[in-house]
């Protein structure tokens, strides 16, 4: 009797091992097309990890990661108790919030929008319109907001033109943030609506013909056919917009940067970028940023979890 319930137990576990690997030899092309997709991360997000170590160390190029003298939390430490510790975490955490409050639900919107256009060319026309800005380099962009918003730009002269004051947009703090996040919005929102696009083309078209039967305005529709349609995906891509929150990329900061504005525009990624290659800080660049990393980890464990609890979507 003890022997056969311990088969028993044995069993579904052979069974569930059987299964796997008969659905791995009936789909093995698909995992032969993932393998140079892990490969990559592995040998390029993985193994460099190794080097993190050298936030905990006093690091010596002479030494290497290993051979460097160990500190501790040092580097932290030091980091927590700089004078502008709390501008970075204030000006990184504003400009995030920023970008992910109004660049989080306009693609969002400009996806329900096209979605009830009729006008098939017209729409083309406006998707083409909207996505072009995507493939502009961060470079190129900078230089047109220099174009457009110098002392002598475009929008200064147009505001002298009808009587009014040239505004000194790159050299007053309070105006990084908006020509950022506004610039991105400009850049980034007609592409962050594709994938908006692509979950409204699986939206049955029985549903809004029964609706239309019913009566239902086309409001209507978006609110209670189309919205719970991308909800799955927008809570997504809320959680890893949460995730990324303190990973705002240097690069358009730092050519957005004046020794005027800098008091706004110093952020976390900046900051690492001139300690660690400007200065040569490595241990206590790879601290600072090892801090920012851990940070992103624990908000998207956070909002995944409460999205996972609210509306029963989530990454894991």
């Amino acid at each position: 009797m003890a022997g056969k319930q311990s088969r028993t137990l044995v069993l579904p576990k052979e069974m569930k091992k059987s299964g796997r690997f008969k659905q791995f030899k009936n789909n093995y092309e698909l995992y032969l097309m993932l393998l140079p997709a892990l490969i990559y991360f592995l040998i390029f997000h993985y193994v460099p990890m190794y080097g993190v170590l050298i936030a905990f160390k006093d690091y010596m190029p002479t030494e290497g990661v290993l051979g460097s003298p160990w500190v501790g939390f040092e580097h932290f430490v030091r980091f927590f108790q700089s004078y502008n510790f709390w501008s970075l975490i204030s000006n990184t955490l504003s400009l995030s919030a920023l970008q992910l409050i109004f660049g989080f639900p306009l693609p969002i919107i400009v996806a329900l929008l096209l979605n009830q256009m009729m006008h098939q060319k017209y729409k083309k026309f406006v998707q083409t319109v909207i996505y072009a800005p995507h493939f502009i380099s961060v470079v190129v962009l900078v230089g047109m907001m220099y174009v457009f918003f110098s002392n002598n730009g475009i929008i200064n002269n147009l505001l002298m033109m009808f009587g009014g004051e040239s505004v000194a947009f790159f050299s007053q703090p309070e105006w990084f943030k908006p020509l950022y996040v506004g610039s991105g919005l400009w850049q980034e929102t007609g592409w962050a609506a594709i994938i908006y696009l692509a979950a409204l083309s699986g939206v049955s078209p029985e549903m809004h013909e029964a609706a239309i039967m019913d009566g239902a305005s086309k409001f209507q529709r978006i609110l209670h056919i189309d919205i719970p349609s991308i909800m799955p995906t927008a809570v997504i891509l809320l959680v890893l917009s949460v995730g990324n929150l303190m990973n705002i990329g240097f690069e358009k900061a730092y050519l957005m940067q004046t020794p005027l504005n800098v008091s706004s525009a110093e952020i976390i990624p900046t900051y690492v970028y001139k300690v660690g290659l400007q200065q040569a800080q490595y241990s206590f660049a790879a601290a600072v940023g090892l801090f920012n990393a851990i940070i992103n980890l624990i908000l998207l464990w956070a909002v995944n979890r409460a999205a996972k609890r609210m509306s029963g979507s989530s990454l894991w």
